[in-house]
C-alpha cells in the first residue's frame, strides 16, 4: 500500500510530465525518431509536386496517365528506459536527489512515447537487474512506470551497466530506442554498450550533479562513497584539492564523451536541480537533423 506521501510524488510528477509533453516535447519526439520503414498503403494519380521516383509503372501504362504509389510510415516504436537505481544516484545537493531527476525524465520520455502510439518498457538496474517491465502501451502503463522508479527498493548498490545492456539485449527481441538513464558511475561496459549499440539506438542521459565537479569551500568535509561505503576528508577550501576534483570530473566526462562518440550515440548531460527539458529539446533536435540526413 503506498503512502499518501508518495501517491501525492507520483501525482505531480504525472501532472508536471504531461505539461511537458503536451506543451514542449511531442512534436520534438517525433521528428526525432524514425519508424521501423515505409508500408504500401495505396496507388492514386500523379500530382505535380510528388516525387518522380514514387511513380508506378505498371499502372501509369495500363491507365495511360501517370500514377504513384503511396506509403505510409510504419511509425509504432518500442522505447525502453533503462534507469540506474544505484546508491550514487540516491544523492543530490540542491533539494532533490539525483534519482527524483532521472524519475522525473523517465516521466517524460514515458508520456511523449505513449503520445506518439508507441510502446514503453521499463529496466531499472543496480549491480544486477531489478526489475523489469514489458513494453506495453496507454496511460496507466505510465502510471506504472513512474510507480516503479519513484518508490522501487533496490536490493543492490553497485552499478553494472553493461549487466542492464546485456538483459536488454536479449528481453527485447526487436531494436528499440533506449534511454540509458545514470550517472555512469561504472567501468568496463564499453564492450556491452558495443554489442547493444548494434541492435539498439541507445541514447545515454548523463545525470551528474554541481557538487560532483565544484566542491563548496566549506572547510573540513567528510565524503563517502555511497556504493563502497569508503570515506574520506578532504580540506574543501583547500585550492589544490578543489582543483584536483574538477580535474578528476572533467577527466571523467572526456572518457564517457570518447564511448558515447565512438560508438556514434547521441547523449546529453543533465544537471541535478537545474532545467532538464531543454537539454532533452536539444537532444531531439539533434535527432531529428541526423532523421533528415539519413
Amino acid at each position: 500500500m503506498l503512502s499518501p506521501e508518495v501517491i501525492s510524488r507520483i501525482r505531480r510528477v504525472h501532472i508536471m510530465s504531461t505539461r511537458i509533453v503536451n506543451e514542449v516535447m511531442a512534436g520534438q519526439y517525433h521528428s526525432a525518431f524514425k519508424g521501423r520503414g515505409l508500408a504500401f498503403e495505396e496507388v492514386r494519380e500523379y500530382t505535380p509536386g510528388d516525387d518522380v521516383r514514387n511513380i508506378d509503372w505498371n499502372v501509369t501504362a495500363r491507365m495511360n496517365r501517370p500514377y504513384v504509389k503511396v506509403h505510409r510510415e510504419e511509425r509504432e516504436l518500442t522505447v525502453c528506459l533503462c534507469v540506474d537505481l544505484s546508491a550514487s544516484v540516491s544523492t543530490g545537493s540542491r533539494h532533490s536527489l539525483k534519482r527524483e531527476t532521472m524519475a522525473e525524465i523517465a516521466a517524460v520520455l514515458a508520456f511523449s512515447a505513449v503520445f506518439n502510439n508507441d510502446k514503453v518498457a521499463l529496466v531499472l538496474f543496480t549491480d544486477h537487474v531489478e526489475e523489469f517491465v514489458p513494453p506495453r502501451k496507454g496511460s496507466s502503463h505510465v502510471w506504472r512506470v513512474i510507480r516503479q522508479v519513484l518508490t522501487a527498493r533496490p536490493l543492490g548498490r553497485g552499478t553494472s551497466i553493461a549487466t542492464s545492456l546485456n538483459h536488454i539485449t536479449g528481453a527485447l527481441r526487436r531494436g528499440a530506442v533506449v534511454f540509458l538513464i545514470s550517472d555512469f558511475e561504472d567501468e568496463d561496459f564499453e564492450s556491452a554498450l558495443a554489442v547493444a549499440s548494434r541492435k539498439h539506438d541507445i541514447i545515454p542521459v548523463v545525470i551528474k550533479d554541481p557538487i560532483e565537479r565544484e566542491l563548496p569551500p566549506v572547510g573540513l568535509l567528510g565524503i563517502e562513497d555511497p556504493e563502497s561505503g569508503e570515506k574520506l576528508w578532504v580540506d574543501a577550501s583547500d585550492p589544490i584539492v578543489r582543483r584536483r576534483v574538477r580535474e578528476g570530473f572533467d577527466k571523467r566526462m572526456a572518457y564517457l564523451n570518447d564511448v558515447f562518440r565512438s560508438n556514434g550515440l547521441d547523449y546529453t548531460i543533465v544537471w541535478n536541480g537545474e532545467d532538464y527539458v531543454k537539454p532533452l529539446v536539444n537532444l531531439f533536435r539533434i535527432r531529428e537533423r541526423r532523421v533528415r540526413v539519413a
